[in-house]
Order: C-alpha cells, then structure tokens, then sequence
C-alpha cells in the first residue's frame, strides 16, 4: 500500500502484537533476596572458566528492584505485551510444595505494575533457571523432574491466572537440552549425549502436563511452548550433506515440532539417536501427552544452518547436535551479528511457511528475534545502533512477507528489552534496545528502540 506522501508502507494485521521479551535470571539480579534459592545458572556462572570474564547474573539489571522503571520504558516503547520468564528457585526453592510468599510478592508487583501501564504480561514458565536441589537429584535427564514441572506450573498458573492471559511453558528446550546436558556450554554444564536426549523428552513431558494441568483449571486462557527454530539445508546435493542435513534438522527442529504438533517422533530422528541413548525413556502415552492442543506457538529465530559432512575432529563438529556426528555448519559469506550468527532474514520467512505448511499449527508469535552488536555511547550522549535498526527492519519485513503468504503470524517479541547477562557470554554480548550501563544500572533507550516504538504505534513499516 501507499502512505499519504506516496511512499510504500507495510501495515500489519489490526491487533498484532508488538512487544518485547526477557528472562529471569539474565536480568533479575537479587539472588540471595526474598528466599530465592540457587538456580543451575548461579551454580555454573560461579564455576571458574565457564562464563566470559567469570562474570554471572548475581546482580544483572537489577530488575528486581527496578521493575518499575523498566515498565515505563516498556510504556514509553509502546510494547503491547511484555513476555517475562518467572523463576522457578525464586517461587519454589525446593523445587517442590507451596509457593514462596515473597516471590509470589515480586510477581504480583510486576503484573500490576505491567496492567497499569497498559502493558499485557505473558508468562515463560521456564527459561533454564532449574532449581539447583532438583539438578543434584539428577535434573530433566530424570522424569521426575517432568511432573515436578507440571506441578510448580499448576500452582504458579493458580496464583497468577487471574491477570495473565498467556502462558508458554517452556523457552527453547532444545537449549536446555542439548546445550545444557550435550555440549556443556550451558547450565549445568553436563557433556553426556544420553543424558541430553532423556533431556528432551522429559521437557516435552513436562510441557505436556503442565498444559494438563493448566487447562484443567482454566480452558478461557492461551497455553503454548517455544521453540528455536532453524531453517536447514544442505550445503550441496551430495547425498552425505543431504543426509547430514537431515539428521541437523531432526535434531534441531523435528525432534520438537513432531511429538508436539503430531503427537509422535520422527521414525528418522529415532533411529539416530538410539543407538546414543536407547529408548526405554520414551514409556506409552508419553508422545499423547506431550501433543496437547495448544492456542499458541512460539518461534524463536535468529539465525539458519547450513550443513555439510565433515568428519570428527576438523573442530567444526557441535556436540549439541547429538545424532548428526560429523555434520558441520557452513558459512555462506553473510555479515554475522557480534554473537557470530550470519544475519539472514529470509530464513524468518523460511521457518514460519515451513512450520505452516507441514504442520497443523496454532497461530504462531515470534516470541524472540534480535541481535547483538557493540553498542557504545556517543559523544552527543546516544546509542546509534543503526546496525540493529537494520537487522530489525529486515526481520520484521521478512514476517510480514510470511503473513501475506498466508502464516497466521498474531504478533513479534523483539530480544531483547534491556542488555543484560546474556549466558555464557556474560556481558560482552549486548541484545537490548535499551541500554544498560552495568555500573550505574542507568537505563538508556537506543536508536533502535525509538525506531521500535514508532513502528509499534504506527503498526506499519515504511
């Protein structure tokens, strides 16, 4: 369409979403406070050599004292929603029985605060921040560890479903998984293939019970699960990178979207891996479990793969990738973000008419995409982050590509609110629109972030 001036214009559907999302542990900092309990993150960033700098998230943003300025950024950026991980050692610090008061206390304050402001809270249940008591009883390896979950997301749902509309059980469980109990390179640093796929299924278990348990209660409300996502495809048509293709993405993206949106897993992805870890943990009725109807999917996307055979040993090989040994990544030439993933936003378009052309999908939220760059402070007192302006321009036109091919694409979560203790990374990697100077927790909003809130109020790119 035409804008009054003469110029194209890009309008998205009355109603969509605009928001911006975060995570418990990366921001909340107060980790001894209000009985909080140590999560695997405390646990792992305090281990010597694993975080960048040895730094961790024992203060972050501070957002637990500051919550209520980061809303009126939120108010200010003209977020519609604001998605927020709760933390589970924070409301349940044996990560078992009755809720802790003074967390229940922050969350209520948060949710007010986010009603007041005209701000609509959507809530992750779980964004890696697992009870360290329930890590040293063997963690999500264990299926016990899945009922749990469903347990703690009953009684977290009781107490705040009364403002909350929207609630995603879990953010990425691949990274939980594989990256937590494969490679290592994330809480709790475990390098055990076997115990990352036992992993898996029991995050898709304890999703799928906690969707039971939820909807149980309330079936006027919107329950979902997110997902990274990756567009895969082989670097040439030779039959061993067709075939490592296909293993990269049955461990990347089938292995999820089957069991959740099919109600079984991919006959190919299974053979993979059992050889690695057996399959005596996928037990009868696991797979109906885990495919609860669900109202809504979340799609993480920052990036796609493409793959090649390689062999062990050439350094390129992910040990998250468990079963597609020897697959390797290839670089296609595109400019990368500061965190290394080449920029490419024509794979958000990929991933989403994938996803809504071989699956039966509920309508789908791009619950995070962003990227980090190396945001200083100008001279004249701003952050003219034109790089992620850009990055930003090209993914949400790349999404609203996807709605016109016909994807039932409801709304964008933009990763991230604020700067903050982004993993492994510690703070070298900076994602926010907003940012944050550590040592004075002294809030700025970028470039980027007033360019978000124009588009967010106009609902249209120009």
């Amino acid at each position: 369409m035409t804008d009054a001036s003469g110029g194209n214009v890009m309008r998205f559907p009355d109603g969509f979403d605009w928001g911006v999302a975060t995570a418990s542990y990366q921001i909340e900092g107060a980790v001894r406070e209000g009985g909080r309990s140590p999560s695997i993150w405390d646990t792992y960033s305090h281990t010597p050599g694993k975080t960048a700098n040895g730094e961790t998230g024992d203060i972050a943003c501070d957002h637990y004292h500051r919550y209520r300025h980061d809303v009126a950024l939120m108010h200010e950026l003209n977020a519609r929603v604001y998605r927020f991980s709760v933390a589970w050692p924070r409301l349940q610090p044996t990560g078992r029985g009755p809720l802790n008061p003074e967390g229940v206390a922050f969350y209520d304050r948060l949710i007010d605060e986010l009603l007041g402001a005209g701000v609509r809270p959507w809530i992750t249940l779980y964004h890696w921040d697992l009870p360290q008591v329930l890590e040293d009883e063997g963690g999500w390896p264990e299926r016990q560890t899945a009922q749990l979950f469903a347990d703690y997301a009953a009684a977290v749902h009781e107490r705040f479903a009364d403002r909350v509309r929207d609630w995603t059980t879990l953010n990425e469980p691949w990274c939980s998984a594989f990256l937590g109990y494969a490679s290592g390179r994330h809480a709790p640093g475990r390098q055990d293939p076997a115990a990352s796929v036992r992993a898996a299924h029991h995050l898709l278990l304890g999703h799928g019970l906690a969707v039971q348990a939820m909807r149980a209660t309330r079936d006027d409300l919107r329950y979902g699960i997110t997902l990274n996502l990756y567009p895969t495809s082989a670097a040439t048509s030779s039959a061993a990178d067709q075939d490592a293709a296909r293993r990269v993405d049955g461990i990347c993206n089938r292995v999820f979207l089957d069991p959740i949106l099919r109600g079984r897993y991919p006959e190919d992805v299974l053979a993979d891996l059992e050889p690695i870890a057996g399959l005596q943990h996928i037990l009868g009725g696991d797979e109906k479990i885990i495919a609860q109807p669900l109202d809504v999917l979340g799609v993480n996307y920052y990036s796609r793969h493409v793959v090649r055979a390689g062999t062990e040993g050439t350094g390129r090989t992910d040990a998250a990738w468990v079963g597609a040994r020897g697959a390797e990544g290839v670089r296609t030439g595109r400019p990368v973000t500061a965190a290394g993933w080449e920029i490419d936003p024509t794979g958000l378009h990929d991933i989403l008419t994938r996803i809504t052309r071989e699956y039966d999908t509920p309508p789908l939220y791009i619950t995070e995409n962003g990227a980090a760059f190396p945001d200083v402070i100008a001279a004249d007192g701003a952050v003219h982050d034109d790089q992620r302006t850009a990055f930003l321009d090209g993914h949400f036109r790349a999404a609203h590509r996807a709605i016109s091919d016909g994807v039932d694409l409801r709304g964008y979560f933009v990763w991230s609110l604020l700067d903050n203790f982004e993993w492994a990374w510690g703070y070298e990697r900076r994602f926010g629109i907003v940012y944050v100077d550590y040592d004075t927790q002294e809030r700025l909003v970028k470039d980027s972030g007033r360019w978000f809130a124009d588009v967010a109020a106009a609902n249209t790119l120009r």
